[in-house]
């Protein structure tokens, strides 16, 4: 009998919010489904109700013609049900090995465990994968990219019947994502149940069969994927054709003086890093992934100590002692990582908005909670942020959301920010949601502020960026202006 996984009926809602309204599709073996939607369409929330991490308030689960109802997300991994989110479920400080077979170690005949089965367990995955990690390396001493394919190992070690990856390839590089697009590949023909979330429509069309589409928690639409195109695809998602997002920006045509200099600068990841800023310019970094893009954004925001060398805002050194002493200074950094290096996401978007100001934000001795308040309200009312309260916790808000707080922290009334760093800014994010990032980072240049833009998707840091940096092993291997880079070019640079 040929696997099937149906969703019939299913409605969630939170508090303030319907975040899933009578949903109905059903899923293939041996065939790739794709879950498309906008930040906040409902997404997240049907994965979470599929794990066993949320349930719904209608509607059932068909697994094989069985009705499932999963007490806990243990109970679906039991069932046959693996879903691999973009949040990490790993444990730093244990082993790669440990990492991928939790709670099914082998054991010798004293009942201990058998590490050199585990290793050698581990060893015959990560061939399989075709990655360069060591099985006893600590999970948390790995790059991001590599926390995911362990991720993603874990997952299909289990064997289960379904398996669905939730924005998987965000963090990887284009050979770790043909190793997995071969491994998605293998699934469909032992006739696994796969679902793929992402927001890269080329992936969509790469390697899925079947797309359904979410918009405001309905299905608004579903369709074989060799009949549809992008544009479809993106207005069922959006409501709107969008157009040609990068012709239609509105870009900063009065570029200043020099604002940041950054000369030979060397930390423990970089060396002799130099180039300049001016004053409403959009600078793009390009590479692969360690590259060294992301260090040189720490060592600017002062969290990566610097070697040597120096560093110029408005022709006065500065050093930074903490990301404290940078912001003083007037830079702001978006991290890439902003669940874990961005964002207080048990703490409200008010809290998260006011957290650099709150010495501002003072009546007397105490905190003003109505300027708090209207300064969340301000940055709610700027970037669109979907919440029906100032008090709704950050972890609540979809990827796209969440950015939008950051970008409402750094560029607040009470900021004076010179310097925004952009590390992956759409990483996660839907097109809709990116287009309107993209017009951020020109409206931040019009208004003199200098935009650092880190990316690994090289379209959007060749059509955003005015001057783009390419790195390579720690060092700058060239620099392009937007009229004369191509994807071929920066690429070529990127792997010198």
């Amino acid at each position: 009998m040929e696997k099937h996984l149906e969703f019939r009926g299913i409605s969630k809602s939170f508090p303030g919010v319907k975040a899933l309204t009578d949903v109905s599709f059903k899923a293939e073996g041996g065939k790739v489904l794709a879950l498309l939607g906008e930040n906040g369409a409902g997404k997240s929330t049907l994965l979470k109700i599929m794990s066993g991490d949320l349930h719904a308030d209608e509607g059932e689960i068909i697994l094989n013609d069985q009705v499932v109802k999963f007490a806990s997300p243990h109970h679906a991994i039991k069932t046959g049900v693996s879903v691999i989110y973009q949040e990490r479920q790993l444990i730093p400080g244990m082993s790669v090995m440990e990492n991928i077979f939790p709670g099914e170690m082998p054991v010798t005949k004293l009942r201990q465990l058998d590490r050199k089965k585990l290793k050698q367990n581990a060893w015959e995955l990560i061939k399989k994968f075709g990655l360069n990690i060591n099985p006893t390396t600590p999970v948390g001493g790995l790059p991001v990219a590599y926390q995911q394919m362990v991720e993603i190992m874990k997952a299909y070690q289990r064997n289960s019947e379904v398996i669905a990856f939730d924005e998987p390839t965000a963090p990887l590089t284009g050979a770790e994502i043909t190793v997995l697009f071969d491994i998605i590949r293998q699934l469909k023909e032992e006739g696994k149940i796969v679902i793929y979330v992402s927001h890269r429509l080329a992936e969509i069309f790469e390697i899925t069969d079947e797309i359904v589409v979410l918009k405001d928690g309905f299905k608004v639409a579903q369709m074989i994927t060799s009949e549809s195109n992008e544009q479809e695809l993106i207005k069922a998602m959006v409501g709107r054709d969008i157009g040609d997002t990068y012709a239609n920006l509105s870009r900063n045509e009065e570029i200043g003086d020099t604002l940041l200099e950054v000369n030979n600068l060397v930390t423990h990841a970089v060396r002799d890093v130099s180039f300049k800023m001016r004053r409403g310019e959009v600078v793009g970094f390009a590479g692969l992934v360690g590259a060294g893009r992301t260090e040189v954004a720490r060592a600017l925001f002062g969290a990566d100590k610097v070697l040597s060398g120096e560093i110029l805002i408005e022709g006065k050194p500065v050093k930074f002692a903490s990301p404290k002493d940078a912001i003083a200074s007037g830079i702001a950094l978006c991290p890439e990582d902003r669940k874990d290096q961005g964002l207080v996401l048990l703490r409200s978007i008010r809290d998260n908005v006011c957290m650099p100001v709150l010495d501002k934000l003072k009546k007397g001795l105490f905190l003003d909670s109505k300027a708090r308040t209207e300064l969340a309200e301000e940055a709610i009312g700027k970037y669109s942020i979907k919440t029906h309260s100032v008090n709704k916790v950050v972890a609540e808000l979809s990827g796209g959301n969440q950015q939008k707080v950051i970008l409402g922290r750094w560029t607040s009334s009470k900021m004076d920010t010179k310097i925004l760093i952009l590390d992956e800014p759409t990483k996660g994010i839907d097109v809709g949601t990116k287009a309107e990032i993209y017009q951020m980072v020109c409206d931040f240049a019009k208004q003199g502020i200098g935009v650092i833009f880190i990316s690994s998707e090289l379209t959007e840091v060749i059509n955003v960026a005015d001057n783009i940096i390419v790195m390579h092993n720690g060092k700058i291997s060239g620099q392009l202006r937007r009229e004369e880079a191509t994807e071929e070019n920066v690429l070529a640079l990127a792997m010198q």
